[in-house]
């Protein structure tokens, strides 16, 4: 008999370790993510905006050969975010500083893309430059059943401020309805402390998106995403939009930014003349944040983190360790982009 007990034993354990595995708990998975691609214009001069300026058109020679360079470079990040644990590229991508429609096409059908099945949401925007915002997502996982560019309708000493709008998408994240607000806020050309007005009233644009969705979905699941031009302190924020670093002292109606103790960590995404900044952010509604009940029934935040894999980072000279920028003193560098992507995983209990 003792020579069983062992066998038995093993036998037991066995038994007991599957039966544990067997009652862990499965989650579906999804990656939300923004991106600003760094000036992704066509070759071709649209003398209806100021597409001129881009550096691009600045090119004197090769531009064809830059720009499907530059789509498959971007192309090749987009397809990583996140895919470590959702086993897939970003289920909803917020885009910034794209020219058009047209070349939103070319990046979603480009080889790393294009079997992911991607649709695109897009408005031409009022900027100068003709730079706007979108929003890719996998057609599988999401379905959007509304969408709205808004104006931010900014004025400097009664003159318009031809900025980018403000793109808001709601739509079934699985069987989820989820609303996203994609942004590009002004730009502190002139110096933060001047341009500060304009990114105050971005951000009291977005408070009426917000108040305005809420309407129609009181306990609404709004994601806030963009390239802010701003940190998570400035006053757009904390006085404007009143966002809240800590899980507990988020309630009901306030907004919660992650990414503000990674600021505080030193954390950024991106950097010029020797300062780092981090501007690209994803902040969330309430109904979105586990405060520590971990009832992950429906879809709730689970980490928020930023793309900073070391190939996207400069690796020599005095940029190194910034972000490794597509274009650089009127010629392409071959790198990626000014920023860093961030992202977010949401998860849910599988039932």
């Amino acid at each position: 008999m003792k020579k069983y007990i062992p066998f038995l034993i093993f036998l037991f354990l066995t038994f007991f370790t599957t039966l544990a595995q067997s009652k862990q708990k499965q989650y579906n998975i999804r990656t939300l993510a923004f991106y600003n691609l760094e000036n992704l214009f066509d070759t071709i001069n649209d003398t209806t905006i100021n597409d001129e300026a881009s550096p691009m058109m600045e090119l004197k020679s090769g531009r064809s050969k830059v720009y499907w360079d530059k789509i498959d470079k971007l192309s090749s990040v987009i397809v990583q975010i996140g895919a470590d644990k959702a086993k897939t590229s970003p289920a909803l991508i917020g885009v910034s500083e794209v020219e058009n429609l047209s070349v939103l096409e070319d990046l979603v059908k480009s080889k790393n893309l294009r079997k992911k099945g991607y649709g695109i949401i897009h408005y031409d925007s009022p900027d100068k430059r003709g730079i706007d915002v979108a929003l890719l997502y996998q057609k599988k996982y999401f379905k959007p059943v509304f969408h709205e560019a808004f104006n931010p309708k900014i004025y400097r000493n009664n003159y318009p401020v031809y900025t980018r709008d403000q793109l808001l998408v709601s739509g079934y994240l699985d069987d989820e309805l989820i609303h996203v607000i994609v942004n590009h806020w002004p730009s502190r050309s002139g110096g933060e402390a001047k341009s500060r007005p304009l990114r105050e009233k971005a951000a009291y644009q977005t408070t009426k998106i917000i108040t305005q969705v809420r309407e129609r979905d009181p306990n609404a699941k709004i994601l806030i995403m963009g390239d802010f031009n701003d940190d998570p302190i400035n006053s757009s924020f904390k006085k404007v939009l009143k966002t809240k670093a800590k899980k507990k002292n988020v309630d009901s109606l306030d907004i919660y930014n992650p990414y503000e103790e990674l600021h505080k960590r030193g954390f950024n995404t991106l950097a010029y003349r020797d300062n780092l900044n981090l501007f690209d952010m994803i902040l969330i509604s309430s109904p979105l944040l586990d405060k520590g009940e971990k009832d992950f029934s429906t879809y709730k935040m689970f980490q928020a983190k930023i793309f900073n894999k070391r190939f996207l980072s400069d690796k020599k000279g005095k940029f190194k360790g910034y972000p490794f920028r597509s274009f650089s003193n009127g010629g392409y560098t071959g790198g990626y982009s000014d920023h860093f992507p961030v992202y977010m995983y949401l998860i849910k209990e599988k039932k």
